[in-house]
């Protein structure tokens, strides 16, 4: 069995603060996606080869579902135990209700209706020298 494959994900703890986004892990790590995001309209087009991720928090704004997008670094069971999702893009795929992914060459792009959504959708992406926020509104 490989070891990469789509992961489905599960509700996580999210906290929204000033110097960030804290997402808690099911096994109780914590990371934080480092300062406000920067609210885009409809739709962010990540640089090429950055890692994606994408939160949606639920209505209240203190849970969410955590995606990888086109992750091949991540092993399945570090997934299974931490409870965030991954998925693979080829061309189009839908992340979560009026949250959709596409690919554009090497680049992600995430386009979101937060209403249908029913909770806010943040998208980042980094790698190894940079880090980037956002919010789809």
């Amino acid at each position: 069995m490989s070891a990469r494959n789509n992961v489905s994900p599960s509700t996580l703890g999210v906290e929204l603060a000033e110097e960030g986004v804290y997402v808690e892990y099911l096994d109780g790590r914590e990371v934080l996606y480092h300062g406000v995001p920067e609210k885009v309209e409809g739709s962010v087009r990540a640089p090429p080869g950055k890692q994606v991720q994408v939160l949606v928090t639920d209505p209240t704004e203190t849970e969410g579902v955590l995606m990888y997008v086109n992750d091949y670094n991540t092993h399945d069971d570090i997934l299974e135990t931490t409870g965030v999702g991954r998925i693979y893009v080829e061309d189009e795929a839908e992340l979560f209700p009026g949250v959709t992914a596409t690919t554009d060459g090497h680049a992600v792009v995430v386009e979101a209706d937060p209403e249908v959504a029913r909770g806010r959708v943040f998208v980042f992406a980094e790698d190894e020298l940079s880090e980037h926020s956002y919010e789809v509104a």
